[in-house]
Order: C-alpha cells, then sequence, then structure tokens
C-alpha cells in the first residue's frame, strides 16, 4: 500500500544514503546466479532514483561497490565492472534533470568505465535537480586514511596548523564535501550494520534497516522508510524541550 498520502512533502530528508544489499541472495532465491541479481539491482536503481527525484530528495547516495569488495571472486568483480559500463544511463538522467557524482578510489577502475563514468557526470553537470552519487571503490576507512594523509601533507608544507584543524576540516576534506552529512541511511538485505559506509557522516543520521532484498526495493519501500524517518524526532545532542 502506498504512503504517498500520509508523507509530508515539507519534511522530505534533504539527503538519503542506501546501502543496497541483497541482490546475490535475491538469485539464489531464484535458483539464479548472482549476476542476475546485480543486474535486477541495477535496473532498482534506475527506479529509486527517479522517484527519489519525484519525492523532493536532493542527493541519493548509493554504495554501489565497496573497497572491500574488490576481494570477491574475480569473475564476480568482472561483471560488475561489466554492469557499471553498460547501466549508466545518460539520457535517462538528463530526460529527469537528475545530476551525477561519484565518490570513491574511481583510479582503480579500468580506464574505459572512469571515461564512460566521468564524461557521463561531465553530460549532466548543467542539470538542476537530484544529485545522484555512486560510491564506487568507496569505504570510509579508505576516505578518511586519505583525508588524514592530505591534512597532514598541508601541515607539513606550512599551509595548516594544527590547531586549525577541526571537524569542518575533515569534512572538508573528505570525499563528500560537496553535500551534506545524510539525514536518513536505508539498508536493505536484512543485515544490521554500516559496512565502512559514510561512518564520519553518519555521526547524526536516521538509520533504516529493512528485510527487502534490493532487487524488491521499490516506490513503496522508499516511502516506507521516509514515513519512518518523519516519525522520529532528530535532537542532535539536544532535549525534546530544546527542539520544540
Amino acid at each position: 500500500m502506498s504512503l504517498k498520502k500520509e508523507i509530508n512533502y515539507n519534511k522530505i530528508p534533504k539527503h538519503v544514503a542506501i546501502i543496497m544489499d541483497g541482490n546475490g541472495r535475491w538469485a539464489k532465491q531464484k535458483g539464479k546466479e548472482r549476476t542476475y541479481g546485480h543486474q535486477a539491482g541495477a535496473d532498482t536503481v534506475h527506479i529509486v532514483a527517479k522517484e527519489a527525484a519525484k519525492m523532493g530528495i536532493k542527493y541519493l547516495t548509493l554504495y554501489t561497490f565497496s573497497t572491500e569488495n574488490w576481494n570477491r571472486p574475480s569473475d564476480e568483480v568482472s561483471d560488475l565492472m561489466n554492469l557499471f559500463f553498460n547501466s549508466i544511463e545518460e539520457d535517462t538522467l538528463i530526460k529527469n534533470n537528475i545530476r551525477l557524482r561519484l565518490i570513491g578510489d574511481i583510479n582503480k577502475l579500468a580506464k574505459k568505465i572512469q571515461d564512460r563514468l566521468y564524461d557521463c557526470v561531465e553530460h549532466t553537470s548543467k542539470n538542476t535537480g537530484m544529485y545522484l552519487v555512486l560510491a564506487i571503490s568507496y569505504s570510509s576507512r579508505w576516505e578518511l586514511t586519505k583525508a588524514m594523509k592530505d591534512i597532514a601533507n598541508e601541515v607539513v608544507q606550512g599551509k595548516l596548523k594544527p590547531e586549525q584543524i577541526t571537524k569542518e576540516c575533515i569534512s572538508a576534506h573528505l570525499n563528500t564535501n560537496f553535500m551534506p552529512d545524510p539525514d536518513l541511511l536505508i539498508r536493505t538485505g536484512g543485515e544490521i550494520r554500516l559496512s565502512n559506509y559514510l561512518l564520519w557522516q553518519s555521526a547524526y543520521t536516521e538509520l533504516y534497516f529493512c528485510d527487502t532484498y534490493w532487487p524488491d526495493f521499490k516506490k513503496e519501500e522508499l516511502e516506507k522508510a521516509v514515513y519512518e524517518y518523519q516519525s522520529r524526532e532528530r535532537r542532535f545532542g539536544k532535549t525534546s524541550e530544546q527542539i520544540h
């Protein structure tokens, strides 16, 4: 049942991050190879992105491929790389006024995939709607380690003083420095952990876990997550009385 009429469209989360889990288990349930599940998951990305944009979400960040995923069987990694290459629908993004951005160690990807991704980023840069942010070859520990190295180099070069290293300074050195922290983080597939995803950025993010495998996460599931988010009181360390 759709919750569209129950959702307050004046209180839509500005930034929603999703851990898209369950493709392989979904395929196994159907007696199919994991690749079948990943392809179905890619189809769901297009559906959810369009629905999120219609809903008024400004940033949608999807955990597409983690740094740890490089340790998966080589044939599965190869299939996923081919899927990245073939599932980029630049025309669809432009039609829906969606801007593509990337976070992660993109240099680890094959050059043809990098070129295709960066071309799409450039060609959608003039769109004015939602940012679709793909976290590819990404993990929080990789991101934070890189940020600390960059900050250390600036200190050594005399560009930055240690007392200038604040939480704002660290945030500015992260891949995500162009967008606000997530208001809502969704994980599908029944697992209840963050798996090295946006750990710094999610300090005060509302977490939503559901059993639905990612290929089955459609419009109604997104509405359910947003409706649940709107039922919560975000205090950011303050009391209820201070908030109200």
